[in-house]
């Protein structure tokens, strides 16, 4: 029990373990959007884009730009 209580007193309680909790924190979430971005590539396949799809960029070039010598 008190080898449990040390490594609380590190982990929170110096500048390491708290270095080490966010980094542990940083890789554990990078698996967790691995894992789910394979499930989520894994369940909806690619498909050809239908009239009916919407993009929320708008992929589809409209030949405007901001930018007025770029218009000519």
């Amino acid at each position: 029990m008190d080898a449990i209580v040390k490594f609380f007193g590190w982990l929170f309680g110096t500048r390491q373990g708290v270095v080490a909790l966010v980094l542990g924190g940083i890789v554990l979430f990078l698996i967790i959007a691995f894992i789910l971005e394979r499930r989520t590539r894994a369940m909806y396949k690619n498909h050809a884009k239908s009239d009916d799809d919407w993009d929320l960029f708008d992929d589809d070039e409209s030949g405007w730009s901001e930018f007025d010598s770029d218009n000519n």
